[in-house]
């Protein structure tokens, strides 16, 4: 196994190919500059749709607030993180192990990001509000817009009765749409604002400390990235291991191959 720096690049383990991690890496090199005017373009409309259906949905669920649901509300908020948390896990585990980048449309677009970010950690970092946010504003808004369809069709009594269901789905919409960017505070290291760093430290979003773990090579645990709250539980279980073992039967398709083989680039 390799080991990792506090930056989240790692060193090499023995047995492993000799290459250079960071920016200067030959696969990440590659990987970045399949970065497109088309993906941009969609990350931009992603999150302009995403942020509009959000803000929507906020002021209505504001303007049907009743102290009754307060119970309901906290329960429903929990979940939420809980589901976003999973959500991000198993979406995160299933692009770093299974496919390509060479995938037509899916494999540059988002199956990319995951290889560079193996080899180029901190490539993230550099990444702006709309590059690090784009997909998962794209992953919220069919749930965000079928909200809102719903508190213009509905009736005060029907909304009532569903509330806390929407806000448990606001919750759940709110975390996805943050987890790049939690994943993102995560590998950075100077410069945080202290809000940031108070919540990392209080393990409400991921914590920089923990996150280290899933990069040591082969990036085969702790994939969930929103809070980490399940990352210890599903490890102890061998969730992700066992699934990887029934995958791996059925296909004959070995995991993380496709992200070994971009590691393995050295010009």
């Amino acid at each position: 196994r390799a080991d990792t720096r506090q930056d989240g690049t790692e060193t090499e383990a023995p047995g492993r190919p000799s290459a250079r991690w960071g920016p200067q890496h030959a696969g990440a090199q590659e990987l970045a500059n399949l970065y497109s005017p088309g993906k941009r373009f969609q990350e931009w409309l992603c999150v302009v749709l995403c942020f509009s259906l959000m803000a929507f949905n906020f002021i209505h669920i504001l303007a049907n607030f009743h102290l009754g649901h307060l119970c309901y509300i906290l329960l429903s908020i929990v979940a939420g993180i809980l589901t976003a948390d999973f959500a991000s896990g198993l979406v995160h585990w299933g692009a770093d192990s299974w496919g390509s980048v060479d995938l037509p449309i899916f494999g540059k677009a988002f199956i990319r990001p995951f290889r560079e970010h193996h080899i180029d950690p901190t490539a993230i970092t550099r990444h702006d509000f709309i590059e690090t946010n784009g997909d998962n504003c794209m992953l919220t808004i069919v749930p965000l817009a079928n909200m809102a369809y719903s508190f213009l069709t509905l009736s005060p009594a029907e909304i009532y009765r569903h509330y806390p269901w929407y806000c448990y789905l606001f919750a759940l919409a709110i975390f996805v749409t943050l987890t790049n960017q939690i994943h993102k505070w995560s590998h950075t290291y100077f410069g945080l604002p202290r809000w940031v760093v108070f919540l990392q430290d209080c393990q409400v979003i991921l914590p920089r400390k923990h996150h280290r773990v899933h990069h040591v090579s082969p990036h085969e645990t702790y994939f969930c990235i929103t809070t980490g709250w399940l990352n210890y539980p599903l490890e102890k279980l061998g969730f992700w291991r066992n699934l990887e073992d029934l995958i791996q039967a059925v296909t004959g398709e070995k995991p993380r191959a496709d992200d070994l083989n971009w590691a393995q680039k050295v010009k």
